[in-house]
């Protein structure tokens, strides 16, 4: 029987924005249409050239726009359509005024960082970082069986990607995630080479862009 490769990806580098946003509009709808900087468009095409992401089997991608944009290239290379599924979103961060009160004088400065230290927090109208784990878990576990034995990219976000790994990783004193030792570095963008037999995680190794 075949190993399944998964490479799980965090998107590229999206732009900043000054100024004032579309008041019509919530956090989430803005969250979803944040897009790629001109920087992150050239992460994503040399991140499609590296060679693990040939050969691919199939594409799946977090529905957002800059999750989108980072597959697209791999998409192209390997001449294959994008699947969507909002499994694969970020956390949904819910009512933000909370998420800063949840926030003060907090270390790490970064709200999935600390959602990995208490796992339950969660906004009104957001999703704790156990909400999160639990769909990414039930959209890999279905992937696992209905691919096996294939090679499979995933474009998700940090703090859904986060939580996913919290599955087989400890976290550090620097809030950080750790796999057999070795620390694991979930900036934007990152790949990570997951690797399943019979539908259980053998390695997990992050792969250098």
């Amino acid at each position: 029987m075949k190993d399944t490769i998964i490479y799980l990806i965090r998107h590229a580098q999206t732009i900043e924005e000054n100024g004032i946003r579309n008041t019509n509009e919530t956090s989430q709808i803005i969250n979803e249409k944040e897009i790629l900087s001109v920087y992150g468009e050239e992460q994503s095409k040399k991140l499609s050239e590296n060679k693990e992401l040939n050969n691919i089997d199939i594409i799946w991608s977090s529905s957002y726009t800059r999750a989108k944009a980072t597959a697209k290239y791999i998409a192209n290379i390997n001449n294959l359509p994008i699947n969507l599924d909002r499994n694969l979103s970020e956390r949904k961060l819910g009512n933000l005024k909370e998420l800063g009160e949840f926030m003060k004088d907090k270390k790490t400065r970064d709200p999935s960082q600390e959602q990995l230290l208490d796992r339950k927090f969660k906004t009104s109208d957001g999703e704790s970082a156990e909400d999160t784990r639990h769909r990414m878990t039930n959209f890999f576990n279905r992937i696992l069986k209905e691919y096996e034995g294939q090679k499979i990219v995933v474009v998700s976000h940090g703090g859904s990607i986060k939580f996913f790994l919290l599955n087989w990783c400890e976290v550090n004193e620097d809030v950080k995630l750790v796999y057999n030792n070795v620390v694991l570095d979930i900036t934007s963008p990152c790949l990570l080479k997951m690797i399943f037999r019979e539908n259980r995680l053998i390695n997990l190794e992050q792969i250098k862009i």
